[in-house]
């Protein structure tokens, strides 16, 4: 079991350890983030553009600190496993190039293989939620639109989901309880996008959809080129509270409602 690292903290006993992922064509590389009691409902966290910054595993110790058991596959490890932290000078280009490079449908894939490999786990109650940011918010809404079984999360958080503009009129509205946070002052999605998605995935069953004023895009990730302090701790807290709701943390609270597919 790793040490805590430079990288994240955690109020209570959170402990993370390196796990691998077995897909047919290979082995995804993850982080397994476990509360201090070592049972709590499973989440997947979806990297952003940069990979799993310092700033992802911070959001996985978050939830950790709150009683979920979090996976961070790294979704890059076909094209060398990259991970950059935002503030390096060439980041942005060098993200584009890996988003460029790295292959969609296998992504998809291997985020419903970490599902299904969370929810295997005794520890976490057969129980196994989304929530991505950025890029990672497309992928997320992407793995869980036309899926059964195992595969398909319980439910789903996406944050600014960058890949949405041009996924929702193309694939079948996600039916698992769903959240999605928007910056309306995002440079990269229009205000007038953004409607439109919440015009379409809003016909889904359980939707809450929020647009914060002021807020630009990965408005909750910490650089300062990107964060708006208010959208981000409000869009936390709605997070937390959405997910106590559909996503109980306490692997007995089975929420009665949970439909697959």
């Amino acid at each position: 079991m790793s040490t805590l690292p430079r990288a994240w903290e955690a109020t209570t006993a959170v402990t993370m350890t390196d796990e691998n992922i077995e897909v047919p064509d290979g082995t995804i590389p993850a982080k397994l983030f476990r509360p201090e009691g070592g049972t709590g409902a499973g989440i997947v966290l979806v990297q952003e553009i940069f990979g799993i910054s310092n700033y992802i595993l911070q959001r996985a110790a978050d939830l950790a600190d709150k009683g979920w058991t979090v996976l961070v596959p790294n979704l890059y490890w076909r094209i060398g496993g990259d991970v950059l932290q935002g503030d390096e000078p060439d980041a942005m280009p060098r993200a584009m190039d890996l988003l460029g490079r790295n292959p969609w449908d296998d992504t998809v894939a291997d985020i419903r293989a970490c599902i299904a490999s969370l929810r295997a786990d005794e520890k976490v109650g057969g129980r196994v939620a989304l929530l991505g940011f950025c890029h990672g918010g497309g992928l997320a809404y992407a793995a869980s639109s036309d899926v059964e079984g195992d595969e398909c999360p319980d439910a789903l958080v996406s944050y600014y989901g960058s890949a949405l503009p041009d996924l929702v009129d193309k694939i079948p509205v996600v039916d698992v309880p769903s959240l999605h946070h928007f910056g309306e002052a995002d440079k990269y999605i229009p205000f007038s996008t953004v409607q439109h998605i919440h015009e379409v995935v809003t016909r889904g069953r359980d939707v809450e959809f929020s647009s914060w004023p002021g807020a630009g895009h990965a408005f909750d990730n910490p650089l300062p080129i990107f964060h708006h302090a208010q959208a981000s701790e409000d869009a936390w807290r709605e997070t937390y509270v959405w997910l106590l709701e559909h996503h109980p943390d306490e692997i007995d609270r089975v929420p009665a409602s949970r439909t697959l597919g």
